[in-house]
């Protein structure tokens, strides 16, 4: 089973977007428009950013 990560390699804030990305196999930079978009236009974005932030474990590698 496939478990999600932050990042500590390809971070610019926390990994989250990143982590994302190599979970879903998506380009992280295209995770991380899709959360900017969220932030600016109803602001559930930022609050899922943080809750991500906290809640889930950085990778090992």
């Amino acid at each position: 089973m496939k478990k999600f990560y932050r990042r500590r390699k390809d971070k610019k804030i926390a990994g989250i977007c990143s982590g994302l990305g190599e979970y879903f196999n998506l380009d992280p930079t295209l995770v991380r428009v899709i959360f900017l978009a969220s932030c600016l236009l109803n602001g559930f974005g930022l609050f899922l950013y943080l809750v991500l932030w906290v809640s889930s474990p950085v990778s090992e590698e």
